[in-house]
This record gives C-alpha cells, structure tokens and sequence, in this order.
C-alpha cells in the first residue's frame, strides 16, 4: 500500500453562482476556498481529528504561504475536482501540491506551506503521529 505522501487526494466540487463574477466566472478568491475544503477532507480521511489535535496537543494548522497560479476560468454549473498531494513533510512544516481541474483541463494550480501553530500564536512543530502519517 502506497504512503498517504504518495497518494493524491480528490475532491469534487461543484461551481454555484454565488462562486461567480458578474460575468459567470469563478471569483479568483473562491479557489483558495475550493482548496482549503479538499485540505480539510484529507485530513480528515487520514484520520487525523483537528478538534482533539487542538485540545490535546494545544496546536492547530495554518497556512503559511500560498503560489497560485490561475491557468483558465471555472465558470458557473462546471464541475470540478481538486487534487491534493504531499511534496515535503518536515518537523514544523508540511508542503502541497495542489490542483483544480475540469475533467483533465487544469485550471489552477498552487503550492501551499501548512505549518502547526500553538495557542500562543507561536510556531510549533508538527505532531509526531502527524508526520508518521505523512512519510
């Protein structure tokens, strides 16, 4: 069985007209939602139980830097799937590659830096079962 760093997460999603311009395109803020709902779904597919991570381990995820590339337009009713993969895991910081695409054509593409941060605001490392669940 492949590592869960090896595999890539899909999630689909739908455009509704509240996620379109004026002119039926997806507004260029809605993909970075798009993107954080797929990060939350694999999450919670891994198992991993954000709520108990923050009442447990007093620490939560948060994203530390985002390079966004938007390639074509999503437009309202298209049907989309956003593809989540792990490029690096290290002891403070977790790096992905994710991808936003119309059946193969892509439309936006980003890499984006999770790191944990403690109640205090503090950088924290990455809990230990995290980063085994991740290599």
């Amino acid at each position: 069985m492949p590592s869960v760093s090896a595999m890539t997460h899909c999630f689909p999603i739908r455009v509704y007209y509240e996620d379109t311009d004026m002119g039926g395109i997806v507004y260029y803020a809605n993909y970075l939602k798009y993107i954080e709902r797929a990060r939350s779904d694999w999450v919670r597919e891994m198992g991993i139980d954000q709520n108990r991570m923050r009442d447990a381990e007093g620490v939560v995820f948060a994203v530390r830097r985002v390079e966004a590339d938007y390639l074509a337009p999503a437009r309202f009713d298209d049907m989309l799937e956003v593809r989540t993969r792990t490029l690096a895991v290290t002891g403070a910081r977790l790096v992905m590659e994710q991808q936003v695409l119309r059946g193969e054509d892509l439309l936006f593409a980003a890499t984006v830096t999770i790191v944990c941060i403690a109640e205090t605001g503090q950088p924290a490392r990455l809990p230990a079962n995290i980063r085994l669940i991740l290599h």
